[in-house]
């Protein structure tokens, strides 16, 4: 007889830190990963070329990028003519919710990992939105997670039919940056090729000012360890804000 077929998961996948961790969180929990980046006219592309980096290095046989375009509505710094706020100005304890803050995204694109998942037979969409060290998007509180879960299952043929219920797995919900990196090497996820950044250069080195690359070399800091994306590009190791 041959082996059962894995259980399928999408998973919103960006190419950085978080969702190439949670890639491999959810491979580690036996799901054949279907990773959904997307095209939505941010202002580079390096993320992008980072999601196929890690897909192809984690083995990933579905990744898939949808095209749409964010711009047409703007009001964020990654998708309209804003300047990304840099060092003191960026700093993640600023309080309020940021210009790098774009509209309706993680709405937009669960709904878009939603009818993947429904074609699929797929009942697992995974995400890596966190609640602790982030930078105070809205769409990243585990109460918008479960009510767009709830009404996810209202919305499906499976959740109608009662054949079984969808489920949003946030896995970093409640990780501070530093446990996440940790959690990630134990994996094997290789930090070198993934990008974090709001503005970053042509090459993709990152701009080590802006609130991600912040929060994230605050991260390796805690963990005690090098950023190899600043290997990579042989920069020196940014310092922890």
């Amino acid at each position: 007889m041959s082996a059962s077929p894995l259980p399928k998961a999408v998973v919103l996948f960006s190419g950085g830190l978080d969702s190439s961790t949670v890639v491999a969180m959810a491979q580690q929990q036996g799901f054949e990963v279907h990773a959904l980046s997307f095209r939505y006219g941010q202002r580079h592309v390096v993320e992008l070329q980072a999601a196929q980096a890690v897909a192809k290095r984690m083995g990933l046989r579905h990744h898939i990028t949808v095209d749409m375009d964010l711009r047409a509505f703007g009001g964020s710094a990654l998708t309209a003519d804003m300047a990304v706020p840099k060092g003191a100005q960026a700093s993640p304890d600023q309080s309020g919710i940021p210009i790098t803050y774009v509209p309706a995204r993680n709405t937009v694109f669960l709904s878009y990992a939603l009818a993947w998942a429904e074609t699929l037979g797929s009942f697992d969409i995974f995400m890596g939105v966190n609640a602790l060290d982030y930078s105070g998007y809205p769409d990243c509180r585990p109460e918008y997670i479960k009510a767009y879960e709830r009404m996810a299952n209202l919305a499906t043929k499976a959740g109608v039919e009662g054949r079984q219920r969808l489920t949003i797995h946030a896995p970093l919900m409640a990780m501070n940056k530093a446990q996440i990196i940790q959690a990630g090497v134990g994996l094997g996820v290789d930090y070198a090729l993934t990008s974090s950044c709001y503005d970053p250069g042509p090459q993709g080195q990152p701009c080590a000012a802006c609130a991600s690359c912040q929060l994230r070399a605050k991260g390796f800091a805690a963990a005690a360890l090098d950023d190899p994306l600043y290997t990579r590009f042989g920069l020196p190791q940014p310092p922890a804000v």
